[in-house]
């Protein structure tokens, strides 16, 4: 019988199977661990994150069909997506007991890995990231979610109208991240945000698909997306009434 969750010495045995693999196919030529584990932040529920550099020759659809069905042989893998960076292609599995497994691979003799990573082998290339989202950009994306969601509420498009409601939390909150110094990409600083925060956030959420409630919910959602503006002061002053506007019930 599989057990729900991975224990962390599966998760070693399964990091050193892949290691070993990759220091013997000639078609790699580096390694790194990235993420929470590079950073020495990893803990009992962390995935693991490795990423691979390609020799000159090698073809990257090759090497992912190849490693694609040795980790099915070998670990009952299922491909779960692909996403591509640029050069690099990501490759997601879910093992069993829910370990998640990112690999990526790079083309080129040198890897060129992110910002983030602890090479174990091979030479890679630091390369630059694009820039995290703006104030502006994340108070920018908040108008538009809120809009989005006054709209489909009119349609009576409920469901949709609740999906961007809380799109505007996640803004907020993100915006909050930024200003405390906090990583708000996926949600990773929301935890530690001050608890005055949580709080408001937490009146953000829906609890009902009646109009009056998701009028509510949007109503907070937008004050706290206002309030959280404070690098973009200015702007969200402009918008502000704008955005007030879309919570009255005088519409026609």
């Amino acid at each position: 019988m599989t057990r729900p969750v991975f224990t962390v010495d599966e998760r070693g045995h399964t990091r050193d199977y892949l290691l070993r693999k990759a220091r013997s196919d000639s078609r790699i030529v580096a390694g790194a661990s990235v993420g929470s584990d590079a950073l020495g932040g990893s803990d009992r529920w962390s995935d693991l994150d490795l990423t691979f550099g390609l020799a000159d020759r090698a073809i990257v659809t090759e090497v992912l069909a190849d490693w694609t069905a040795d980790l099915k042989h070998e670990f009952e893998a299922a491909h779960l997506f692909d996403l591509t960076d640029r050069t690099i292609v990501y490759r997601v599995f879910l093992l069993p007991g829910n370990l998640q497994v990112d690999l990526s691979f790079t083309p080129g003799f040198v890897a060129e890995f992110g910002p983030r990573f602890k090479l174990l082998f091979g030479n890679a290339v630091k390369r630059e990231h694009s820039p995290p989202a703006s104030a502006r950009d994340l108070f920018g994306m908040g108008v538009h979610h809120a809009v989005r969601a006054r709209y489909c509420l009119e349609r009576d498009r409920r469901w949709q109208a609740e999906y961007w409601i809380s799109g505007v939390r996640d803004q907020s909150l993100s915006l909050a991240c930024l200003r405390r110094g906090l990583e708000a990409s996926h949600a990773r600083g929301f935890d530690r945000l001050p608890q005055d925060v949580l709080e408001l956030a937490s009146d953000t959420l829906v609890h009902s698909l009646e109009r009056a409630e998701l009028l509510r919910a949007l109503d907070r959602s937008i004050e706290l997306l206002v309030q959280e503006a404070e690098e973009v002061r200015d702007f969200a002053a402009q918008l502000a009434p704008q955005l007030r506007d879309l919570v009255s019930t005088e519409w026609p």
